[in-house]
């Protein structure tokens, strides 16, 4: 950015600008996320009157929103390519919410745990492939 002259900032300057400052506090939309997920769970309940009696797991989708960031962070300092780093926060994340998943609805550890170790598996595959 131009800050020796008076001359008005360009558009690209404008955009880096804001670009940045959106990057810098990253939990602003994080927080945001949760607050929809809540009120779409909440909305669902009162609307069926189907009720969720695991929603404390609801919790687990904390660190599952800071590994999708994470991986879209990573993604992009790749130069929109998928990296090592990238992989393992989104596998994570998946797995984070599959698990987020299996308690609030009350889904059969006997057929998810399974599928579990195998996303788990194939993540440690394919992020293995991946350039660091």
């Amino acid at each position: 950015m131009n800050t020796e002259s008076n001359e008005p900032a360009t558009q690209s300057e404008n955009f880096e600008r804001r670009h940045g400052r959106r990057l810098a506090h990253p939990s602003g939309w994080i927080g945001g996320a949760i607050l929809i997920v809540l009120g779409i769970f909440l909305l669902l309940q009162n609307l069926t009157g189907c009720s969720l009696n695991n929603w404390w797991a609801l919790f687990i989708l904390l660190p599952a929103v800071g590994a999708f960031g994470r991986a879209w962070q990573g993604y992009q300092n790749a130069g929109g390519r998928l990296s090592g780093e990238a992989g393992r926060s989104l596998f994570g994340g998946i797995i984070l919410l599959l698990i987020t998943a299996i308690f609030l609805f009350g889904w059969s550890w006997t057929i998810f745990g399974p599928a579990l170790l195998i996303l788990l598996g194939a993540s440690l595959l394919l992020t293995s492939a991946f350039p660091k």
